[in-house]
């Protein structure tokens, strides 16, 4: 899909829906998918919701002008809900103290994508920290409340 200046725009939600904190990402693209018919803005954005397989991932972003990864993180805090806004650059210091929730860091997604030649032009990473990752549904009332700051900020990086 084609912004209208011409750029690729892909916003991905890494998680599972049915693992608490996990489904962060998703229930992120699912708000924008929402807002999408009123904000002109998100109107050539692709969503996508991911399980953060690196290959997938790599072929979501591959070719795109920007990538926004939204994804629900383990940081070691006693609370959920900070939230963290990484570039591309920085991410490969994901893995020494912020790391995904699943098998393969973000981290060494990047890494793998800067070998094969197949990263976005720009790479920004919204996480926010979680703890509950068992099963259900539902986020937990911190992380719950991360999910429209995190909208508003796709929504001004997209713009």
């Amino acid at each position: 899909m084609t912004r209208v200046d011409g750029q690729r725009c892909v916003v991905i939600g890494v998680g599972n829906e049915y693992r608490r904190d996990d489904g962060f990402g998703p229930a992120v693209v699912a708000r924008l998918a929402e807002l999408r018919a009123a904000d002109p803005r998100l109107a050539s954005v692709e969503l996508r919701a991911s399980d953060g397989e690196p290959t997938r991932l790599l072929d979501l972003w591959t070719g795109t002008d920007l990538a926004v990864v939204v994804d629900a993180v383990r940081d070691g805090a006693d609370h959920g809900g900070h939230r963290y806004e990484l570039v591309l650059d920085e991410l490969a210091e994901l893995a020494d103290g912020v790391t995904s929730s699943h098998g393969v860091s973000l981290g060494s997604t990047v890494e793998l994508g800067r070998a094969l030649g197949r990263l976005p032009r720009r790479l920004v990473v919204l996480a926010v920290g979680a703890a509950e990752f068992g099963f259900g549904a539902g986020l937990s009332p911190e992380v719950a409340e991360a999910v429209d700051p995190v909208v508003a900020r796709v929504r001004e990086l997209v713009g």
